[in-house]
């Protein structure tokens, strides 16, 4: 018996159904719907927050920064970067993504590193955030002329 025979019929199973399926509804594509822009951004942020987070022994060391004052700031800013990369499943996020980034910056105030570090990932946000929308706009085009040319027969 081949692999295609065992495959399911989806018309004669009933427990297949078709308004959950991906292949019978191109909304639900997973390709479709993932956002190649969440992820960069999400990716960026994970990192910023690595970063950020070393940052803080760092200023306790090297910059004879209060530890308190250290840890609040350096692993705070941590946390935000790791809660934000998770919301960005909203557009709000996104702001507050654009915030974070002179925040890591201003964190050069305290360790002059993080000036540089800070624009960094400044520089990778807003190049994940630009690129991914524009891999979004393209791929929403190509799939609504694929939409288009399946429907129409050609």
């Amino acid at each position: 018996m081949s692999q295609q025979d065992q495959q399911p019929d989806p018309a004669a199973d009933p427990a297949v159904d078709p308004a959950v399926d991906p292949a019978l509804d191109p909304a639900l594509d997973p390709e479709r719907t993932e956002s190649p822009r969440r992820s960069m951004c999400a990716a960026v942020l994970t990192l910023e927050a690595i970063a950020v987070g070393l940052s803080t022994p760092v200023m306790i060391t090297l910059s004879d920064v209060d530890p308190a004052l250290a840890l609040s700031l350096g692993l705070g800013l941590a946390l935000l970067c790791v809660l934000v990369a998770g919301a960005l499943r909203r557009p709000q996020a996104y702001l507050l993504g654009h915030l974070l980034q002179p925040a890591a910056i201003a964190l050069g105030l305290l360790a002059p590193l993080m000036y540089f570090v800070g624009g960094v990932f400044a520089v990778l946000w807003i190049t994940a955030w630009r690129l991914g929308a524009k891999i979004e706009r393209e791929r929403a085009e190509a799939f609504a002329e694929y939409d288009r040319r399946r429907e129409s027969g050609e």
